[in-house]
């Protein structure tokens, strides 16, 4: 090819085929699910999607190829969210409003085609999965500054639904105004985290003196600086794109490696990956007495099972002041090593979910 519409024409060749064979692929994806529906199979699998990235990825590498796992799972997350919508439309319940970090969450999972509903707390979106006026549900669990979300580990403790997939994302803030000058602002708003987490841009360009307004959600915050000219947000990019607010400064958060954990949520059980996390919460019928927990724990470390996150929580029963233990460990509820260490605790253990693993 020597020439620019020769390479135009090569890749028009390209695209055709590229999109006779994604006809062919979502063919076999209707059959899918209509042998789900049959078996009453959830359509939603995470570990089937995490093995056939990771089956590309090792087939790109062996190529030589130009697509990194990275802008695989870009392409081929948002054709697996097509598909599903394809073997049975589903809607997924999130903690909006629109344009939150919940709500670029879910869209990275589920694609732009899915049907989303944006929910005012956490609180309701376990609500609107409990009563099944959506299938799934995605609310924050964690964030490496700020640690747990209380409220969400407070509610899978009580409710039905389960953790079936997480995923990891960067928190990134944005500064945004429609005022023409920095010196024209007169008051910011954001979430009440959002501050603390900016506190050295804010110093930096002399916004400490400035009226801070705390709002429920960095997405509310993009709202009313869309209204008022002269405020202005600490928000994400997607919400000031969203509400068309102009972006004056990218990244002004304090540390660039801020992540918040997501989980996805649901009312079934995933199958067994063999690359998996479980996530249980703990309540020792003997936690007062010493040594309670040390007991636990060795009947885990004697099956080999690996912790990777153990937090308390107050109780909140009648019982009076005392602790619950959240713990993820990496295994399935299903596999025989967890079995015989759940199986010493049963009146103890509450299982949460059993999900492939999320890269942090």
């Amino acid at each position: 090819m020597k020439t620019l519409e020769e390479c135009r024409e090569a890749i028009d060749t390209i695209d055709n085929e590229i999109l006779k064979l994604l006809n062919q692929r979502m063919k076999v994806v209707a059959r899918v699910g209509e042998i789900k529906h049959d078996n009453g199979t959830a359509v939603y699998r995470p570990e089937r999607e995490k093995a056939i990235i990771q089956r590309l990825d090792e087939r790109s590498q062996a190529e030589n190829g130009a697509l990194k796992k990275g802008a695989i799972e870009a392409i081929y997350l948002e054709i697996f969210a097509v598909a599903r919508n394809l073997e049975l439309p589903e809607r997924i319940a999130f903690l909006g409003p629109e344009g939150s970090f919940t709500h670029q969450a879910a869209e990275s999972r589920f694609g732009g085609m899915s049907d989303y509903l944006s929910l005012g707390s956490i609180h309701s979106v376990f609500k609107t999965l409990e009563a099944g006026r959506a299938k799934f549900g995605v609310v924050p669990i964690e964030n490496s500054r700020d640690g747990i979300v209380g409220e969400t580990l407070d509610l899978l403790a009580k409710s039905s639904v389960k953790i079936v997939a997480e995923l990891y994302m960067p928190i990134h803030m944005s500064f945004v105004t429609k005022a023409n000058k920095l010196e024209d602002i007169t008051k910011i708003y954001s979430k009440d985290k959002g501050f603390g987490q900016c506190r050295d841009f804010l110093l930096e360009h002399g916004f400490m003196n400035v009226e801070k307004i705390p709002v429920e959600s960095t997405a509310t915050a993009a709202i009313l600086a869309a209204k008022e000219p002269n405020s202005a947000a600490i928000c994400s990019h997607i919400a000031a794109k969203l509400y068309g607010v102009p972006t004056l400064f990218d990244n002004i958060e304090d540390e660039i490696d801020n992540k918040t954990r997501f989980v996805i949520l649901s009312n079934f059980k995933n199958a067994i990956s063999h690359d998996d996390k479980t996530s249980i919460l703990v309540r020792l019928k003997d936690g007062v007495e010493a040594g309670s927990l040390l007991r636990f724990l060795g009947d885990f470390n004697d099956e080999k099972i690996n912790l990777s996150k153990i937090e308390s929580r107050p109780s909140k029963d009648k019982s009076g002041f005392g602790y619950w233990f959240f713990m993820d460990f990496y295994g399935h509820i299903d596999e025989e090593k967890v079995q015989k260490a759940i199986d010493k605790h049963k009146d103890e253990v509450t299982w949460l979910g059993s999900y492939a693993k999320g890269e942090s």
